[in-house]
């Protein structure tokens, strides 16, 4: 959930109103928002967020405004099938499941409220998911589970919940919501991630476009570098930690997790070496990209080996970094190394479009 949006419902529930949390659970054909596309609605008729760019807004609001009155929850669908397809503005052939409830219910009594518990897990960068009956028995039923194993509420069947859990944990993996049928039940799994980190080992010339690519694209970027001309504001104005130390010194500052990616671009084994050996030892981060051509790294590999570090960990490493764009200038590197982060980060392996079955 973005950050805006949290603000605005704290905003909102501050002043005493309910709110009522649309999320796309299901697309298809040509739809303008992906799964798990959120807005939020308040009695008054305010909203914000979006989950079709504009096409079934005006309907959704309405109807979160009557589930604010009934507090129950409501599964709407709009698609090529449905006579109000060219009424709400999905003409287009696109179709589009949205899961409307009040955000203030309870996972269990007792117990913070899931919108609550959600707040709390992306103030503290925690991975979860949040999986819902949307339609089946038990419907609205609600369940949190971290990526550490533990969980919070259930669906109401044991064995539904042990399955749901674990697939839960598949998706966080990917970060990728997902909507899935068991049986009767139709579940969404909704995942929130913490906003990404991406470290960057050395202040090179490539780190200044990377720096500005990836903060485009959210991620909280860190540099580090041991020679202070390299890792400077002048250098870096926008980067949100500047780290001044050799690569093992600045790990210890450094909480390595699911939500890290890794960018050694020295391509000098004094800072490369270092950093790959003190990465073997931290909890094991998404990305290790370095720079080097596949003879460097070969050599590096071996001097690890000889260090004692692993092959699982080494086999994990992407290098040379980035994807075969054909790069050559500092931009275009930075853009292949961004293309492969994101690749990785959603599972996918950076082929063109065209080729994707």
């Amino acid at each position: 959930m973005k950050e805006d949006l949290i603000a605005t419902i704290d905003a909102w529930r501050a002043r005493g109103d309910a709110v009522a949390l649309a999320t796309v659970v299901k697309t298809g054909g040509a739809t303008p928002r992906p799964l798990g596309a959120k807005m939020i609605v308040n009695a008054r008729g305010e909203f914000a967020g979006s989950v079709s760019g504009g096409c079934v807004e005006g309907a959704v609001i309405e109807e979160a405004r009557r589930v604010l009155k009934t507090g129950k929850p409501k599964l709407l669908k709009y698609g090529i099938a449905d006579e109000t397809a060219w009424d709400v503005g999905l003409s287009c052939g696109g179709m589009i499941e949205v899961w409307l409830e009040i955000g203030s219910w309870k996972l269990e009594v007792g117990k913070p409220g899931w919108l609550d518990e959600i707040e709390r897990a992306i103030e503290l960068d925690e991975l979860c998911a949040l999986a819902t009956i949307v339609s089946g028995a038990n419907v609205g039923a609600q369940m949190i589970v971290y990526a550490d194993g533990r969980t919070s509420g259930d669906l109401g069947d044991a064995a539904l919940t042990a399955q749901v859990a674990r697939d839960a944990q598949r998706a966080m993996e990917h970060e990728m919501p997902e909507n899935r049928a068991y049986g009767d039940a139709e579940i969404f799994i909704d995942v929130f991630a913490p906003k990404p980190k991406l470290v960057i080992f050395g202040g090179v010339h490539t780190a200044i476009p990377l720096t500005q690519f990836a903060q485009t694209l959210g991620f909280r970027v860190t540099i580090v570098d041991g020679r202070e001309r390299f890792a400077n504001r002048e250098r870096f104005p926008t980067a949100d930690e500047i780290i001044v130390e050799w690569p093992q010194d600045a790990l210890a500052q450094i909480k390595i997790d699911a939500s890290t990616y890794i960018a050694i671009l020295t391509h000098d084994p004094k800072f490369d070496l270092p950093a790959l050996a003190a990465l073997s030892k931290t909890a094991p981060p998404r990305y290790i990209g370095a720079m080097g051509s596949r003879a460097t790294r070969a050599q590096h590999f071996a001097e690890l080996r000889a260090q004692g570090v692993s092959e699982e960990f080494l086999s994990r490493v992407h290098g040379p970094i980035g994807l075969d764009l054909g790069a050559r200038t500092p931009e275009e590197i930075a853009l292949a190394i961004i293309a492969e982060v994101i690749a990785v980060r959603y599972g996918k392996k950076g082929r063109r479009m065209k080729d994707e079955g």
